[in-house]
């Protein structure tokens, strides 16, 4: 017999509004914005996730860890009679790593590869932003953004090179929703942020459902933390066996 803690349960939170400036201040509202997303140096998070490429659907638990501007952790696994380890993930600010132990097989690809389901614009900072719920940086640099307010909210719009883009803020200046596409090469994406929860002093979206299509490439991943902590010293354990064969 097993004797198993009790997981201590993520309670969603009603977040708190962004501060307003002082009366007797201005503020840039990009950098009141900036503000607001979450710093930190390494992020760990356990999520139950729905993971659709291409039309086929996978139940799966991922274990995910980061390294802040350095690397992002993945192990897949999946539960049958036992939860088992099918595959483990390593992406770099460079280079696409991929162990498939269903298969033994690996994949070594540089970041590149990421592009045949989403926009040639999304880089590994863009990754970082959309696992931890902040605004993607490019768009918060991007000297020619629009600013809407509307009930509360703010929404952020704009075209970085060919991808146009729109992003909507709540009133405590987080992601609620973000649209990206470009028209002239079919590629759309859309992430959703909702069910906050707060992380020691941080709040992020609990639920954060991707959907990214390329022409007839469609990866959609459905999100929801479990465990969420931040800056706890962590180690991201990866090797690819000698016996492995490279994918197709």
């Amino acid at each position: 017999m097993v004797s198993c803690k009790a997981r201590k349960k993520l309670v969603v939170v009603t977040p708190p509004v962004a501060p307003a400036a002082p009366a007797n201040k201005t503020v840039n509202p990009i950098d009141a914005i900036k503000a607001q997303q979450v710093n930190f140096n390494t992020f760990a998070a356990k999520s139950n996730a729905t993971l659709n490429i291409d039309g086929e659907n996978t139940d799966v638990t991922l274990n995910i860890r980061i390294a802040h501007g350095k690397k992002i952790w993945v192990s897949v696994s999946i539960n049958a009679l036992l939860t088992f380890e099918v595959a483990r993930v390593l992406i770099t600010p460079d280079s696409l790593f991929v162990v498939n132990k269903y298969e033994s097989k690996y994949l070594r690809k540089p970041f590149s590869y990421i592009h045949t389901y989403a926009s040639k614009q999304i880089n590994y900072n863009t990754l970082e932003a959309l696992l931890v719920g902040n605004a993607l940086p490019e768009i918060l640099n991007d000297p020619r953004v629009a600013l809407q307010p509307t009930n509360g909210n703010v929404t952020l719009s704009g075209k970085l090179q060919d991808l146009v883009y729109r992003l909507t803020l709540g009133p405590d200046k987080k992601p609620q929703q973000l649209n990206l596409s470009n028209p002239a090469e079919e590629q759309t994406m859309q992430v959703t942020d909702t069910a906050p929860v707060q992380a020691g002093n941080k709040i992020v979206p609990s639920q954060i459902d991707i959907q990214s299509s390329i022409k007839n490439k469609k990866i959609q991943v459905n999100l929801q933390y479990t465990k969420v902590d931040f800056d706890e010293q962590l180690e991201y354990p990866f090797n690819i066996p000698e016996k492995y064969k490279p994918a197709d």
